[in-house]
């Protein structure tokens, strides 16, 4: 079980040296010489995979969570997400903390590209190596998938595992993590070297360019704006013939 020992949070928050010995540990006059920018320390994070061990953590110490979502049979539904919050709000409330879903971040491997089947054949063979040489052959996690090892990513990204497509698909998958979630505050992309490094360059550019904006709010007004043209287009149209036709006729009198 991941542990967050006190003693380690008092040197962002105390001068004076400190001496503390535990079963795992040993510090002597131990103190920092860079201290964190942030008051009291900086932002501290636990990461949460399947069990409750890591939100329960969190909610000990009011701390942000990472949960890392994984491989997951279909017929057993969606991964718990709510039931990982229950647990941190449980915790939190029980040692007199709070935690909040806008420091929650869920992790996803993604790789993106203007085609879903282009996304796909530049990570085919790093992906399938990356489910089974490192998941499933170093990780030892069991097979997600006994097909071809060609056809991994095909069968990864329709169960929902990995978004490899187009920025829409991302855009999807995540309104559709918000609602089995009920709620988080960022999306992670796991960083897979599984394309060449100017494919994976250019994933990234177009979640920055495309995606991204759908979650920051830096486009509603432009969408808003485009929305109420649209929907009076032809009034807009007919004053703006009318206003060329009247410059005409204007331009037409001067020059009689």
């Amino acid at each position: 079980m991941p542990y967050i020992h006190p003693t380690i949070l008092r040197l962002f928050t105390e001068d004076e040296p400190i001496t503390y010995k535990s079963d795992w540990f040993e510090l002597n006059e131990a103190s920092l010489q860079l201290g964190p920018f942030q008051r009291p320390y900086m932002p501290i994070a636990v990461a949460s995979v399947q069990s409750p061990a890591g939100v329960a953590l969190a909610g000990k110490y009011g701390a942000a969570v990472l949960t890392i979502t994984v491989p997951r049979d279909p017929s057993k539904g969606p991964s718990p997400l709510e039931f990982l919050w229950e647990v941190a709000e449980e915790s939190a409330a029980e040692h007199g903390q709070t935690v909040n879903r806008d420091d929650w971040r869920l992790t996803l491997p993604v790789h993106l590209a203007e085609d879903r089947q282009q996304a796909r054949d530049e990570v085919r063979l790093g992906a399938g190596r990356f489910l089974r040489e490192y998941t499933e052959g170093t990780n030892g996690r069991p097979p997600a998938y006994n097909g071809p090892i060609e056809n991994v990513v095909d069968h990864m990204a329709e169960n929902g595992s990995w978004v490899v497509g187009t920025p829409d698909d991302l855009i999807e998958a995540v309104h559709r993590l918000d609602q089995q979630s009920g709620g988080f505050g960022g999306l992670l992309v796991q960083t897979i070297d599984w394309a060449p490094r100017d494919k994976m360059l250019h994933s990234y550019e177009l979640l920055a360019r495309y995606v991204m904006p759908q979650f920051q709010g830096s486009i509603k007004s432009i969408k808003r704006s485009n929305e109420w043209v649209t929907s009076r287009q032809e009034p807009l149209v007919a004053g703006r013939v009318a206003a060329i036709d009247r410059a005409h006729e204007t331009y037409a009198e001067r020059n009689r």
